[in-house]
């Protein structure tokens, strides 16, 4: 018997393993067709690039200085040199718009990434756990969910020294609530599915049901809650600005920006208060069409189509 008569063996993928890789991958056509059939989210995903474009890379094209001040150019009105005109104390007012957006995008993201995060882990261990567990954890929750977030968020920043990095934690400190509060419904239904019950039985752990089986089955829920979490993260930041507790010049944010443009309106400056308000409605309008968008495309119900 020669190697010349021994044929190669060819491993063909089970049956069930290829109709759940086919499931998913259909799952996943299904999601990114409901949401381009959604006019108002495509139209919100591109006025957020273009927003984006326009205060990361708009700088790059349009130079001005932000750094300091120049008295002698205050509250200069639209025109040659300042297609925006300038500020109370003499900063361009287009890359102004620039730089406040940069600071707004970068907090309102950042902040949404950490409650979702924190809110993801806080809600699933709660959930899966269960009993005295989960009574503890979420009785906090609902002591946090109480206070009234804005009075806390001045309060915090009146105390401490007020920067980019504590802005964001700031924000997400009351952000992560809602979260919790979502994936631990989630959990409370996926802990009882067969799959978990299998991990259970082959002894696999706590952590390996929640990061592996738990959190990836709740992804729906959770990107559509982030997007929420961006817009509310947006409005908080601009209401804390407009309270006067923004970042301190000479960094901007949309907030601080309305707030000191509010002052001039009845002067007839409108350009201090109109370009930044649309972009602050802009911004917010975007992310709900999106965010709506993607609660439809990852409904149960029409995973199916």
């Amino acid at each position: 018997m020669t190697d010349q008569n021994i044929e190669p063996v060819v491993l063909e993928e089970p049956e069930e393993v290829s109709q759940m890789v086919r499931a998913k991958r259909k799952r996943g056509a299904s999601v990114f067709e409901v949401f381009l059939e959604n006019k108002l989210a495509m139209a919100g995903a591109v006025i957020i690039v273009l927003i984006a474009l326009f205060c990361f890379v708009g700088p790059l094209v349009y130079h001005s200085n932000q750094i300091s001040s120049d008295l002698n150019i205050a509250n200069t009105a639209p025109g040659h040199g300042h297609p925006l005109g300038t500020d109370n104390v003499g900063y361009d007012e287009l890359g102004r718009l620039m730089a406040g957006g940069q600071s707004s995008l970068e907090i309102g993201f950042a902040a949404a990434m950490l409650a979702g995060l924190f809110g993801v882990l806080w809600g699933a261990v709660s959930g899966y756990f269960g009993g005295i567990i989960d009574t503890v954890m979420m009785r906090i929750v609902d002591a946090l969910l109480s206070i009234p977030v804005l009075f806390v968020l001045l309060l915090m920043a009146a105390l401490i020294h007020v920067n980019q990095l504590n802005l964001t934690l700031a924000v997400a400190f009351f952000a992560w609530l809602v979260p919790a509060r979502l994936i631990r419904g989630e959990t409370l239904t996926l802990r009882t599915r067969e799959y978990i019950q299998a991990v259970k039985g082959m002894g696999g752990g706590a952590g390996r049901s929640i990061f592996l089986h738990i959190v990836p089955n709740a992804l729906g829920t959770i990107v559509v809650n982030i997007t929420f979490q961006v817009a509310d993260a947006i409005l908080a930041l601009a209401a804390l600005g407009y309270l006067g507790f923004g970042i301190p010049p000479p960094a901007a944010n949309w907030g601080s920006m309305l707030s000191q443009g509010v002052t001039y309106l009845y002067a007839g400056e409108w350009w201090l208060i109109y370009p930044v308000g649309i972009l602050i409605v802009l911004t917010v309008i975007s992310l709900n069409f999106i965010g709506d968008a993607l609660r439809d495309a990852f409904d149960v119900r029409l995973q199916g189509r």
